[in-house]
């Protein structure tokens, strides 16, 4: 389906600082857990007693070693802790360990199993090395642990996307998703957040989520790849949030967060204001000038028992954005904030209980030069605009240690996010855009709009959700088991600002700009008509049940066996069903290999299949009502104020991709259809090689087993009809029971329920995947990982990775970076033969080559450095164009410049037979290498009192991440821009930062 943009648009792309930041500490590969709690294992003498206490908080659990002397304390929220051992005889062995959620820290008693079993020495060991080792042999998972000491170290960005961006597997993702990070070559939208155990992922489109305030987050669990049973939805990465919570004493502390806009570099723009074709890089002035304080603090209510945590973050950004011919200033100054309480009503319950806000409210104003006048920025106002989002979120769970080898906990949430947007231009103000680069006057004209969609006054969504988990031991195994179930309810509704969007661009007689649309002898330019506009109330549920087992089957190899079951359900908005998925198996299989039984050389392995739900944008645009239409015309004026134009003849026909009819939900889907599904292969190793030292590698394998996208033609199945008894008919009813769009598995047989004679009644009519035409979905992600670490020591650390990767395919997943379509199910991928001609090659996430390097230097007593460097290969270029008229597919030039076909290196009008270039045989675009820096003062004198200084892309470069791939105005001619660059790395900013702990 063509492009509909879901949220608010503007012109330029609005940098918000919306973000959690989160503490780095890398642990290698880590056991499979719950993504709020973490466990305690190792060995001992069997009969000895081991009891973990809180250092913080008190919370207290004991076991008795059983005969085969090993010993697992599970669901343990994440803290510093205590292990104690005592033998009978009283002897008494003490280690502290740092529990981080989602993992397994191992703590023995005894001597490595490659030698006698006896008893190490009666000592006590402080901090966090020592008999602690670094390697969890019980994992079989991939993952990053982070936590906020840890980040405190490193010159990163205070966002989420880009502290993920530090972990093996990860690169940036198109910038007009937002900040927003792709795993192991999915897309950015297939990702799931948590917060505290609650989904907080907006599965309109999958490209949001809500964030707690960044002081307020305890450590954050990223899980790139070999993830358990326990999670799902997700073909990209799992990122889980803890937040802090209260102790056994009383404190507080504010910090503030400083980065002046006089000491930052504008963003980069490649500015033609000639359109000639020739660019120059200029620094546009586009900054934001933004202070963040937060207040904060817990303590005991009941020592020992009950605990507070509240935390108020203010904020007060201020941007200026330059374009040509304006700018907009805007503000954000929205309060967010959090409060955690935590109820250990004996050593047997707890119950936690979690509220926070991450609305953001942005209000500003647009100005804008004459007409025809280029310069960046400047201009007199024109209107003003005000946008909403994030919500309010709650949290509720209860955990029960039943005895010591069986634990329960049950959680409930409800969170929502707003999508508000509302300007004084939207009803009179079309969206104008001019591509041209001569014509009629005004050449670059730009008219009054200023969002590009108007949306309804309460669109948001809703969120409620539950899940019960459980973890029983029995003997060598370990089995765990859940079930969780979530509603999603979607208010949306947009239209063109002022009703329209109307695009000017050059032309070339002869070619073809739309089905039934050529540009007539004589003719230059033209100017496109469309409308686009949907609404309603949608409800999208999800449900799933899993069950694994840890099985240690000797005392250095453990094997992991899961598996999970998953149901969708999508509901229009008139509340009829017209998906409704259910019992998709997904297995997963791990090992882990103690080699030496030291827990110093570890060889593991798994393999995996992955679901992702149908998003609720699939709701909105496939199965609500919809209109989609364009036009084509001369024209023979432009008022210069609105960018209207002075029609002339229409050229062609109207043309629909949506009429504006609610579907019956029976018609819209393939009654075979599977969820878009993966499986997944890794095969590693991590060994340590001197003290605080460890280095790995990791192999990875992705194969997108069905892709889901609809399709839009139905050429093909009305010929398979005549050939196959059908009268024209019915053959004439199977085709628009499929030209309407269906979504369906592409490339696979496919089965509709078609009204074949006209009286309402639905026969089911199954396809041959040969009858429509269309590949296979494809997507391969191939890999290997060299990691090196070197653990803090209270002096220095640092963290390497080299990843060569190659991600190739004819579909990115749930969105287009190829033209920024975040229509999750439904991009244009498959709607029509034409468009899938050369659509085979190195997708977008592809990047070959990426080196990362961070860490942190303490200098003296009172001085910390931090750096981090990365260097990344960039992306494939590819050239787009309007499908050529003399193709075999009549309807594909609907779209416009969607095709692979184009006019470089060759003539125009663009032919069938020499005008193709398949997927990423353009080029690629250049390396980007960024060098943060960091320096941190903490004042003997004054304790409790830091001082901070940020330096992000030291050295100001000017790197991008894409180039503009549109070769083609729309009508046959060449665009002045076609691979100028654009998606610049984030400027230098400089942030200053002040923090008192008390």
């Amino acid at each position: 389906m063509t492009e509909s943009n879901r949220f608010h648009c503007f012109r330029g792309i609005r940098r918000t600082a919306l973000s959690i930041a989160l503490g780095l500490c890398f642990a290698g590969t880590v056991h499979a857990q719950s993504n709020t709690a973490g466990s305690v294992f190792g060995q001992a003498e069997s009969g000895d007693t081991v009891q973990i206490v809180n250092t913080q908080t008190g919370f207290t659990r004991q076991i008795t070693v059983g005969g085969d002397g090993s010993f697992r304390l599970s669901a343990i929220p994440a803290g510093e802790y205590r292990v104690i051992r005592t033998s009978p005889s009283g002897e008494v062995n003490e280690r502290v360990v740092r529990v981080s959620s989602g993992s397994g820290s191992n703590v023995s008693f005894v001597a490595a199993a490659s030698s006698s079993a006896t008893a190490l020495d009666a000592v006590e060991v402080r901090g966090f090395a020592g008999a602690v080792n670094p390697i969890d042999v019980s994992s079989v998972e991939s993952v990053t642990i982070l936590t906020e000491a840890q980040l405190d170290r490193l010159p990163v960005r205070r966002n989420a996307t880009d502290v993920a961006l530090l972990a093996p597997g990860t690169v940036r993702g198109d910038n007009r998703f937002g900040n927003l990070a792709s795993f192991g070559g999915s897309s950015v939208a297939e990702n799931v957040y948590y917060v505290n155990g609650f989904n907080v992922t907006n599965i309109v489109t999958g490209t949001a989520f809500n964030q707690v305030p960044f002081e307020a987050v305890q450590e954050q669990q990223m899980k790139t790849g070999g993830y358990g049973a326990e999670f799902g939805r997700s073909l990209g990465g799992v990122i889980n949030v803890t937040t802090k919570q209260g102790t056994n004493e009383w404190k507080g502390g504010v910090s503030l967060f400083w980065s002046p806009d006089s000491l930052a570099k504008g963003t980069p723009f490649a500015y033609d204001p000639t359109r000639s074709g020739t660019y120059r890089i200029v620094d546009t002035g586009s900054k934001t000038d933004s202070f963040v304080y937060n207040l904060y603090g817990g303590g005991p209510l009941i020592n020992d028992r009950l605990f507070f945590f509240g935390l108020f973050q203010g904020k007060d950004d201020t941007e200026v954005l330059n374009y040509e011919n304006g700018s907009d200033r805007s503000k954000e100054d929205s309060p967010q904030g959090l409060v955690k309480l935590d109820w250990y009503i004996n050593d047997s319950h707890r119950l936690e209980l979690t509220a926070f806000s991450d609305k953001n409210k942005i209000k500003g104003t647009t100005y804008q030069r004459e007409p025809g006048d280029l310069t960046i920025g400047g201009g007199t106002p024109i209107g003003t605009f005000r946008a909403e989002e994030g919500g309010e979120n709650y949290i509720g769970k209860w955990t029960g240690y039943l005895t010591d080898t069986f634990t329960l906990s049950a959680l409930y949430g409800r969170g929502e996010y707003s999508r508000f947007n509302t300007n004084t231009n939207a009803e009179g103000c079309p969206v104008v855009v001019d591509v041209r680069s001569s014509g009629t006057a005004p050449v670059g004209v730009a008219g009054c709009w200023i969002d590009t969609f108007r949306g309804v006054p309460d669109a948001g969504d809703v969120r409620k959700a539950w899940r019960v988990d459980g973890e029983w031991v029995l003997g060598d195994h370990t089995l765990r088991f859940g079930l969780d179930r979530e509603e999603f309810e979607t208010v949306d509704g947009s239209e063109y600002s002022g009703g329209a969007s109307w695009r000017y661009v050059n032309g070339t007689p002869g070619s073809t700009a739309a089905p039934g649309v050529i540009v007539p002898p004589g003719v230059t330019e033209l100017v496109r008509f469309r409308y686009i506009g949907n609404g309603g109330t949608y409800l999208t549920k999800n449900n799933a049940w899993y069950v694994e087992d840890t099985w240690q089957v000797t005392d250095n190899f453990m094997a992991y066996l899961g598996i999970r079951n998953e149901g969708f359900e999508n509901l229009n908005s008139e509340g009829g069903t017209f998906i409704d998925i259910e019992d998709t198996w997904a297995p997963r299989l791990g090992f882990s290999w103690d080699v030496n039984g030291d827990s110093g050389l570890k060889v593991f392995g798994n393999a995996g299949r992955y679901y992702i739900p149908v998003y609720a944008n699939t709701n909105v645009r496939l199965a609500g009502p919809e209109l989609d239409y364009t036009e084509w015309y001369t024209f023979t004026g432009i008022d210069p104020a609105t960018g209207i134009p002075v029609l002339g003849e229409q050229v062609g026909p109207r043309n629909y991709t949506s009429t504006g009819e609610i579907p019956d939900p029976r018609t819209v889907v393939d009654n075979n259809l599977d969820p878009m599904y993966q499986d997944e292969y890794i095969i590693g190793t991590q060994f340590t090689f001197a003290p605080n030292w460890t280095a790995g590698f990791r192999a990875i394998r992705r194969e997108l087993q069905s892709g889901m996208d609809d399709i839009c033609t139905g050429d093909g199945a009305a010929n398979w009809a005549l050939a196959n008894g059908y009268s024209e008919e019915q053959a004439e009813a199977i085709y628009g029971a499929l030209e309407h769009c269906f979504l369906t598995n592409p490339g696979k047989a496919l089965s509709a329920n078609v009204d074949l004679d006209g009286t309402g009644t639905l026969t089911r009519v199954d396809i041959p995947a040969e009858a429509i035409g269309l590949p296979e979905a494809r997507r391969t992600y191939t890999a290997l990982e060299l990691m090196l670490d070197r653990a803090w020591d209270g002096k220095w650390f640092l963290s390497a990775s080299y990843t060569y990767a190659k991600s190739k395919g004819n579909t990115e997943g749930y969105v287009k970076s190829d033209n920024g379509q975040d229509d999750a199910g439904i991009t244009q991928d498959f709607d029509y033969p034409g468009l899938m001609d050369g659509s085979f090659g190195y997708l977008p996430n592809d990047r070959r080559h990426s080196f990362k390097l961070f860490g942190a230097y303490q200098l003296t007593d009172e001085l910390r450095l931090g750096a981090s460097l990365l260097a990344q290969s960039g992306r494939p270029i590819n050239c787009f164009g309007v499908y050529p008229g003399d193709g075999p597919d009549p309807v594909a030039p609907l779209y416009g410049v969607a095709s692979f076909y184009c006019g470089e290196g060759t003539s125009v009008p663009v032919s069938y037979e020499d005008g193709l270039h398949p997927r990423g045989t353009s080029g690629r675009v250049p390396w980007v290498k960024i060098v943060d820096l960091r320096l941190d003062y903490e004042p003997r004198w004054a304790e409790g009192l830091s001082f901070g200084l940020v330096a992000n892309n030291v050295f100001n470069r000017e790197d991008y991440y894409r180039v503009r791939d549109d070769w083609d105005t729309g009508a046959g001619d060449r665009v002045y821009s076609y691979k100028f660059p654009t998606g610049f790395v984030a400027p230098r900013t400089v942030t200053f930062s002040v923090q008192y702990e008390f």
